[in-house]
């Protein structure tokens, strides 16, 4: 039998299917295993040509502010996760769960439970005195009488047989019906408790396929005893294994940054990098590690996700954004790294710096692991002169330094074509002139035009800056 509680809402009607959906509860971030959670939901609805949605379950009203939702939602989009429909808010159905909850007490489904705090603190004390597993005894589930009290609805869960997950990751899983409880479906205020809410949601969402940390497990046997009392299409499951730290612990703050936010904002990784290294945190195609999101697509499927915790390592992480920071357009690279350059130098970067910064990002970007490393080295390119020069510069330029450097100059100031060919084929004859290596005569070069003793080829920092400023640091360094 159906009516209108078993039809769809209409913007999810008719959506291809498979359905998949990310449901966070507004914390102030998107979380790292969140993160990877919509990852997996996204790629397997493109996998299968279905469709990917968000629901931010925001009943928790002292946390759920409109800061900490926009932060989910711009973290999702800085991943690329956008869903397929806006994002659905839990706490604005709020009568629609109360009104199926009351559906289930007219069928008979549900009950009126007047117990008190007190009561069931009681009945918890026994229980546990008694070495009995602590749950709701069913004390009102077959009482008929109705006093004039404050009461909770709670659902009549089956007490013989068993229910059976055929999970797609976790493989098959069964508990015995004895252990469920009549759990609550409205609470005293009439509020909806989460279970009722998230079955509800997913069924008016269409939601084919629930893909979700395996912390949920235990409420999923709850959710599938309300959905059968309900008479609805059972959901695909899929339980993922959590992230964890390097010391197998449960992922937390110990073990570093939690939201993805730090990644991007904090600790310059890129998007791309992020997402490769958490789809590869707990799923695997064979040897493959970089996976573009074109590739992850055309790969990911449930059966390639292990049933092991994955290990959240820095150093692996930095390797692949290391990859990602070669591969990425320079232009871009330019547009992320100025404000980090601005924040360190306390000044804006004109249209003349950010041009040199671009004409430096071949020579600069293979040499940065992160934002952060790409940005600090390129400082040397934009500060006003005279640089000053670090200890190891300086000894670069002791007298010996300068003569040499002098010399050099010369040969430089000579060149018709300011290009870093030009540019190395006159230091190379500076070098043979004097019986030197190609390093004895770059080494104090170096130290005037950057400041200090290491930095990307000499010559390329001199196409990149120019002759006129080339020539200008140089004469600073000689005084």
């Amino acid at each position: 039998m159906t009516d209108a509680s078993d039809t769809v809402l209409p913007d999810y009607a008719g959506l291809p299917r498979p359905v998949t959906r990310f449901a966070p509860s507004p914390t102030g971030y998107l979380h790292i295993g969140g993160a990877r959670t919509a990852l997996f939901n996204l790629l397997y609805a493109r996998h299968h040509g279905g469709s990917f949605l968000l629901r931010i379950e925001d009943t928790d009203r002292a946390r759920s502010t409109d800061d900490a939702i926009a932060k989910i939602i711009d973290g999702m989009n800085w991943l690329n996760l956008s869903p397929d429909k806006p994002p659905l808010f839990q706490f604005a159905r709020a009568d629609r769960h109360a009104a199926i909850a009351h559906r289930l007490l007219a069928e008979g489904k549900a009950y009126r439970c007047y117990a008190t705090a007190e009561e069931l603190e009681a009945m918890r004390e026994d229980q546990k005195a008694n070495g009995l597993p602590q749950r709701y005894d069913g004390r009102w589930r077959d009482r008929t009488d109705t006093p004039d009290l404050p009461f909770v609805v709670r659902l009549k869960a089956p007490q013989t047989g068993e229910t059976v997950i055929d999970d797609q990751v976790q493989g098959r899983v069964t508990q015995a019906n004895e252990v469920l409880d009549d759990f609550v479906l409205l609470r005293s205020d009439g509020t909806p408790t989460y279970m009722l809410a998230v079955v509800v949601d997913d069924h008016d969402m269409a939601v084919s396929h629930v893909i979700r940390g395996d912390d949920h497990l235990t409420n999923t046997f709850r959710q599938l005893a309300l959905i059968k009392a309900l008479g609805w299409p059972e959901p695909v499951y899929a339980h993922v294994p959590m992230i964890h730290g390097p010391d197998g612990a449960k992922l937390s703050k110990r073990h570093g940054a939690l939201g993805v936010e730090a990644y991007r904002d904090e600790m310059g990784i890129l998007p791309e990098a992020l997402e490769n290294y958490l789809l590869r945190l707990g799923w695997g195609h064979g040897d493959t590690e970089l996976v573009t999101r074109d590739e992850a697509v055309k790969l990911f499927d449930l059966d390639g996700v292990g049933r092991s915790p994955g290990r959240f390592d820095l150093k692996k992480l930095e390797s692949v954004n290391a990859h990602y920071m070669k591969q990425a357009d320079n232009q871009r690279l330019v547009d992320l790294a100025a404000p980090r350059m601005e924040a360190l130098l306390g000044a804006p970067l004109g249209a003349d710096s950010r041009a040199i910064l671009l004409r430096s990002m071949d020579e600069l970007k293979p040499r940065a692991k992160n934002l952060n490393e790409l940005a600090s080295s390129a400082l040397f390119l934009v500060r006003n002169r005279p640089l000053a020069m670090d200890e190891g510069a300086a000894k670069l330029l002791d007298a010996d330094g300068k003569a040499l450097l002098a010399e050099t100059r010369a040969a430089l100031a000579a060149v018709p074509s300011w290009d870093r060919e030009a540019l190395e084929t006159a230091a190379k004859a500076v070098a043979e002139n004097r019986g030197l290596g190609l390093g004895k005569v770059a080494g104090p070069l170096r130290a005037a035009l950057t400041g200090q003793p290491n930095a990307p080829s000499v010559f390329a920092v001199m196409a990149a800056l120019g002759r006129d400023e080339s020539i200008g640091r140089i004469d600073d360094a000689l005084g």
